[in-house]
């Protein structure tokens, strides 16, 4: 099975089911996504073929512009990717704790089943979720609540500090000093660069003359 002719498929199959939640496709870049008051929600398609079959990786999250706005001049992504960028992105194995897990198609009955599949993961569990995540309080939970720890909707934990002491300062959390250090720390026991470090703190002393509306 080719990777195109799938892929053609199985959009046509699962538009009108994103159609009615509000999302539209954008196949350039292999989605469907839903524009918010915050940002956007979206369902990504990354299929690959293995002999016969092909192997579908589906991620989906959301993009919060006041963090991505700040996020993005200190990441460094290149400025045409900055409007694109997700604040959280997970993969439906890694949600549900099965990391490396993969939706495996051989024949066209397959499609319909994968395709019934997501639709029902995402309508109890993956929408609710987006839904829920989609302000900046949930986001700071996410984030900060276990600092030391790795968080699973970022897929580059790096990131993840930079992202969370933004969210931080944009709440107003009170204990956002101490944070600061604890994602210090953990860049440094992650194992982040030197540059990483110092962009860390570039953007810390940004935030620290920041004032969010």
């Amino acid at each position: 099975m080719l990777v195109k002719p799938f892929e053609i498929t199985l959009y046509h199959k699962l538009r009108l089911f994103f159609k009615e939640q509000g999302f539209v496709l954008m196949a350039d870049k292999k989605q469907f996504r839903k524009v918010t008051p915050t940002g956007f929600q979206n369902v990504i398609f990354t299929a690959t073929s293995y002999d016969d079959e092909i192997w579908l990786e589906v991620n989906f999250g959301c993009r919060n512009n006041q963090v991505e706005q700040i996020a993005q001049q200190f990441i460094g992504n290149t400025r045409d990717f900055w409007s694109e960028s997700n604040t959280i992105v997970v993969s439906i194995g890694k949600y549900n704790d099965a990391k490396y897990f993969r939706y495996k198609i051989m024949t066209e009955p397959d499609i319909e089943d994968v395709c019934d599949i997501i639709k029902d993961f995402l309508i109890t569990q993956g929408f609710p979720f987006l839904n829920q995540s989609d302000n900046l309080l949930v986001l700071n939970d996410i984030f900060n609540k276990y600092p030391k720890k790795p968080c699973k909707y970022l897929y580059n934990q790096v990131h993840r500090s930079f992202k969370g002491i933004i969210t931080a300062k944009l709440i107003h959390e009170e204990k956002f000093l101490d944070l600061t250090d604890k994602h210090r720390q953990n860049l440094i026991r992650i194992g982040a660069t030197h540059e990483d470090l110092l962009t860390f703190e570039r953007l810390l002393s940004f935030l620290l003359y920041h004032s969010p509306n």
